[in-house]
């Protein structure tokens, strides 16, 4: 449920934003406000690529792409949803929340809504879904390399075989002493 709640709430949010900034920044000369001039702004822009607007113009291979990474992650969250951890189901649900969020774009609009600008350091104009796909890629990262989500990497190793780090030799039929 928790889950459910957060890839919503991170999709509301998302198109929210995204239907104000298209309906209020596009008023303003350049379609830009600053909040913090120099360092901050709301500027509206239409991104046809991937981050850092990269492939442009790849509608059909985000499309299909996006429905693939979706499909995985309910299905591993179903799969695993009576061991796994708290840390590991925000940061899926931020994931979920993040991708449908530009999908909805991608399919209805052709494009994605993007309009918080760090001008300051001179980064990618970005949007809510951005937002969370960072956090929850991020948040994922740490988990499998450095909190309870490695054990899914220690489980995955076959147990019947050998382990260099335990000091077990010899070759087939031989046992470690």
């Amino acid at each position: 449920m928790l889950v459910i709640l957060i890839a919503a709430a991170v999709l509301v949010v998302d198109q929210i934003t995204k239907y104000l900034a298209a309906n209020i920044l596009t008023t303003l000369p350049g379609y830009t406000y600053a909040l913090w001039p120099d360092v901050f702004h709301l500027t509206y822009t239409e991104n046809r690529g991937a981050a850092f607007g990269m492939l442009q113009n790849g509608l059909w291979f985000f499309i299909p792409v996006t429905i693939l990474t979706c499909g995985a992650i309910i299905w591993f969250l179903h799969k695993e949803r009576g061991r796994m951890h708290l840390l590991m189901k925000i940061s899926l649900a931020l994931i979920l929340g993040g991708a449908l969020g530009n999908f909805i774009d991608r399919v209805f609009l052709g494009y994605v809504r993007d309009m918080f600008s760090a001008v300051i350091i001179n980064f990618a104009i970005f949007n809510v879904a951005d937002s969370a796909l960072c956090i929850g890629c991020g948040l994922l990262v740490i988990d499998l390399l450095f909190l309870k989500g490695k054990g899914y990497f220690d489980e995955a190793r076959p147990k019947d075989k050998p382990d260099a780090e335990n000091g077990a030799q010899g070759g087939p039929g031989q046992e470690a002493e």
